[in-house]
């Protein structure tokens, strides 16, 4: 897939934490479910394959009560620099968190959420980008405690 901004969602923030704690902080499912998602969220790992080709199934629960099942499928694992995956379940979208080496305690962590069409794109855009910026909140809490 080609890269094109309209059909895009990027966020990324600076951790003051060292890069193998950030990249353990997503592959390492028992850290994982307790950062993943919107603030309120809590999540239910079923699968967790961390392997090009390898399932990531889990199941999202909201705040009010929602389940949301999520299922995904990795396609590149580059330890300590690149996981990437693609949706299987709605909405679909490919996408690519990259881990960046800044100092021996900073890291850069970043979301590339990449959509087939930029109308897929623009229904997301106005909520993922807050979304995310949730989500690393809460990383720096697990972070912190990690």
């Amino acid at each position: 897939m080609t890269s094109n901004p309209d059909r895009e969602i990027f966020s990324s923030r600076i951790l003051n934490y060292p890069l193998e704690s950030v990249y353990g902080a997503f592959a390492d499912p028992l850290h994982l479910k307790n950062w993943w998602g919107p603030e309120g969220f809590t999540n239910t790992i079923h699968e967790f394959d961390l392997r090009p080709g390898g399932k990531w199934i889990l199941t999202m629960h909201g705040p009010e009560n929602g389940n949301y099942e999520n299922y995904s499928v990795f396609k590149i694992v580059e330890p300590l620099q690149l996981i990437a995956w693609t949706r299987v379940s709605q909405p679909l979208f490919a996408m690519e968190i990259g881990f960046k080496k800044l100092g021996d305690a900073q890291t850069e962590i970043s979301f590339r959420m990449i959509f087939e069409t930029v109308e897929e794109c623009d229904k997301i855009r106005r909520f993922a980008q807050p979304k995310n910026e949730e989500n690393f909140d809460r990383l720096e809490r697990v972070l912190s405690g990690m």
